[in-house]
């Protein structure tokens, strides 16, 4: 199916897509769950849509992850898991970030991003542009490099 077809096919996307023209780069539905993947650029807007929109109406932000692919581009993905507590319904947002690009932070938006943008940061060194208290929660301040990136030394830094 082309995304315009998978779009049409899914309430929450079509009407994100219809308030945000272009802002869906794909999608997938599997097994009863819906992933769709934002650009970083695009993210906060989304995410604001995604809260304040009488329709999509995602108020709670339940968990907030993250993968290295290492030798793709951008060689991270972040994954909001959403839940709408009035429709009980469930949605993941992807978001591609690099080293270099930050990513707008959502704290403003669900406050308890404020703690998985600080673990995030500390374990795989993504920035999160706007955050009010970005630094590390896990590990001491002093701490060299990022542990749950792939390239980072099992044995440590020496």
């Amino acid at each position: 199916m082309a995304l315009n077809e998978d779009i049409a096919a899914h309430p929450a996307a079509q009407r994100l897509q219809a308030l945000l023209p272009g802002s869906i780069e794909r999608l997938r539905h599997d097994r009863g769950e819906l992933s769709i993947w934002i650009p970083a650029a695009q993210w906060g807007q989304a995410a604001a849509a995604l809260r304040d929109d009488a329709e999509l109406d995602f108020k709670l932000l339940c968990d907030l992850s993250c993968a290295d692919w290492r030798t793709t581009a951008p060689r991270f993905e972040l994954a909001y898991q959403l839940y709408s507590l009035n429709r009980r319904d469930w949605l993941r947002v992807k978001v591609g970030a690099d080293e270099t690009q930050p990513v707008p932070t959502v704290t403003g938006i669900w406050p308890t991003a404020n703690w998985f943008e600080r673990e995030i940061f500390d374990l795989f060194g993504i920035r999160f542009e706007g955050h009010p208290d970005l630094r590390r929660i896990v590990l001491p301040e002093n701490w060299e490099g990022h542990p749950l990136r792939k390239d980072y030394p099992v044995e440590g830094y020496r």
